[in-house]
This record gives C-alpha cells, sequence and structure tokens, in this order.
C-alpha cells in the first residue's frame, strides 16, 4: 500500500446550506444525510477496532503496519471532524439522528469479546464505503447541482475511502482472523448498514414532508435501482467478498488517484491527526 496522506479539506463548513442541498433532489439529499449521520460514530468505532487489534500483534507486525495505521486514523479522524461539521447544520434543519444510537446499542454487545469481531466489522464495512466510494467517483452526476464545497466534500471522502479501504482488512489477516468470521460478519453488517441507511432516509424524507413525492422515489429507482444504480451496480463487488482469495486491492481505485490529482486545489496535506500519534502507543 502506498503511504496514506491525511489531507485538510479546504471547504467552508462554517456557513450553512439549504435543505435541498443536492440539486434539489430529495432523495439524494435525504440519503446522503443520512450516510453523514453514521459517520461520527462509525469512524470513532473504526478507529478503536484498528488501534485495538494493532495492540495485540507482535512487535515486528506493528512495525510493519505503522504507516497504514497511522494514515488510517489520520484519514478516519479527519472524515469524523468534517462530517460532525456537516451534521450540526442537519440537527439545526431539525433533522434527528436516530442511526447512531442504535448502532451505538449494537456495538456495546461486543465489549469484552475477542477485538477481532469488531475489527471484521470494520473491514466488512470499509468494503461498503470502499463499494460506495468507487461508486459515486464513476457516477458524479449524481451530485449535479449541489453546493460546489458539499460536491467536494462527498467526492473527496469517497477518494480517500478508496486509498485506505484494505488496512482493517490487512490487520484482520495479520491477526489471524478466519474467513468464516468474516464473511459472517460481512452478512451481518449488510442487514445492519443498509437496513439503518433506508430507516435513517425514510426519517429524513418524512421529517421534510418528502416521503409521499411520486419523484422522491423515481429518483431513489434511478439512484439505487437503475442499470449501474448503487445496489444493482455494486452487486458483483459485494458477492467478491465472500471469496476466500478475496483482497481489497482487487477493487479498482484508479478513479480516486484521478480525483486526488486532479483536485489538488481543495486540499492540503497535513501530518498525522493526533488520534493517528497515539495509535500505537
Amino acid at each position: 500500500m502506498t503511504d496514506l496522506v491525511v489531507r485538510r479539506l479546504l471547504i467552508d463548513l462554517q456557513t450553512p446550506f439549504g435543505r435541498n442541498w443536492c440539486g434539489g433532489d430529495a432523495f439524494s439529499t435525504a440519503f446522503f444525510n443520512a450516510l453523514s449521520m453514521s459517520f461520527p460514530f462509525g469512524e470513532q468505532f473504526f478507529i478503536d477496532a484498528v488501534r485495538d487489534v494493532t495492540a495485540t500483534l507482535p512487535p515486528e507486525a506493528q512495525e510493519q503496519y505503522r504507516a497504514d495505521v497511522r494514515g488510517f486514523i489520520g484519514q478516519e479522524a479527519t472524515h469524523r471532524r468534517i462530517h460532525s461539521l456537516f451534521n450540526e447544520h442537519l440537527e439545526s434543519q431539525g433533522l434527528t439522528d436516530r442511526w447512531s444510537p442504535r448502532a451505538a446499542k449494537r456495538m456495546q454487545l461486543l465489549e469484552g469479546t475477542d477485538p477481532r469481531h469488531a475489527l471484521a466489522i470494520t473491514a466488512a464495512t470499509e468494503h461498503f464505503t470502499a463499494m460506495f466510494g468507487e461508486w459515486l467517483l464513476a457516477h458524479p452526476g449524481v451530485l449535479d447541482g449541489a453546493e460546489p464545497r458539499l460536491r467536494t466534500m462527498w467526492l473527496w471522502h469517497s477518494a480517500e475511502e478508496l486509498e485506505h479501504k484494505a488496512v482493517a482488512f490487512d490487520l484482520y489477516k495479520a491477526a489471524g482472523g478466519s474467513h468464516p468470521w468474516r464473511t459472517r460478519w460481512f452478512r451481518s453488517v449488510t442487514l445492519m448498514f443498509l437496513g439503518d441507511l433506508m430507516r435513517q432516509t425514510v426519517a429524513n424524507l418524512r421529517h421534510e414532508g418528502q416521503l409521499w413525492q411520486w419523484a422522491t422515489w423515481k429518483s431513489a429507482a434511478r439512484i439505487l435501482l437503475s442499470r449501474g444504480g448503487l445496489l444493482r451496480g455494486n452487486w458483483s463487488a459485494w458477492r467478491s467478498y465472500f471469496r476466500a482469495d478475496f483482497h481489497p486491492a482487487q477493487q479498482d481505485s484508479s478513479l480516486s488517484v484521478l480525483w486526488l490529482e486532479d483536485n489538488r486545489a481543495q486540499f492540503t496535506s497535513v501530518g498525522a491527526a493526533p488520534e493517528a500519534a497515539t495509535a500505537l502507543q
């Protein structure tokens, strides 16, 4: 894996944005808002899972993965901060995050268990975010008409998810994680992630009075179920995770490299975040 760069995104997230910020499309706005609500809790869970398992590895393995872990934690901590700022505006619009409390309650069940379970959940969710990131970079038209700063935010996040998609997976393998447990957790994550995403999206639409509009579900069908849509277009990538020889590097990351190269003016490179600096201590 190439060195992971921690970037400071050069966008203004202090200024409020419109309720239908995604080109006036109610479904895509509610859908992206739902995703963002999950990120602060989710990113912290991933950071903790990676840090906890890294601490169990032999010293030579810790040294082998030190740079990847620092880069992963730095990027995820930055995502957490950016989406927390974004979510503050959603809260001011009256939207309520019901996803994070549900997820937090579920994750309490992992307390006292083998830390590789949390890492398997992290690796599974990272595959979902990598699939989503690759799809969004390949279909940036979904963000046509969106506020430029928010369009940049989502494409930057997608590019970085593809960059660090293999870190949790590689650590799970290095820690002796089994294939049966990896796939078992992937099935569970599929049900939980998609179920929570749609529940939160529906709640957002209901709050905005857009749930029963024909245009809302026409947009949903186009984005999710059309040929090349988010769900239908990722069926093969989803199935690939069950193969014994699967590795995230098999997934194309060229669009991530291209976007980061073409959009250097949108960010600056920084040192590892404080969370990363203490990851292996």
